[in-house]
Formats: C-alpha cells, structure tokens, sequence
C-alpha cells in the first residue's frame, strides 16, 4: 500500500492534498489514525465527495516516511 505512495508521484500534508483532490488529480488518499480527527476528517469527506479511495495508515511517522520527508504526514496522496 504505502510503496506506490514511495515510488509514485505524490503531495503531503492538507493543503497540497485538498488542492490534489480539488483540481482532480488525486489518485488515492492516505490519512495517519494516529492524526488529529480536525484535520483528517474535512480532506475524508472530501474523498467521499469525489469518489477518491482513501487507505488509512496506522502512524504519522509511517506516512512521513513514505512521503521522503524527516517529520510525520497526517495526509498524503498519490497523484497523476
């Protein structure tokens, strides 16, 4: 689940991932269960609204890495 988030073309965080889903180029979205429930919450309604499949990974820390960056992710998705 999270090597196509490593290998693949993706954006981290709320911001970049809302845009993601907004302008439709997000493929599959990833929302740490150890994040706070205010911030994932509105971006997996979003999801729901655009019919965007979201993957729930058990840590931030696990997400951050996946997205090759040093700090946890509580929201990353894989785009095209």
């Amino acid at each position: 689940m999270l090597s196509e988030l490593k290998n693949g073309p993706k954006v981290a965080g709320v911001k970049q991932t809302k845009r993601a889903i907004g302008d439709g180029r997000a493929v599959r979205v990833f929302l740490a269960k150890d994040a706070d429930p205010r911030v994932t919450e509105p971006v997996e309604e979003l999801c729901r609204e655009k019919g965007i499949a979201v993957e729930h990974v058990p840590a931030m820390k696990e997400l951050g890495a996946a997205c090759g960056i040093a700090v946890g992710s509580a929201v990353a998705a894989l785009v095209h």
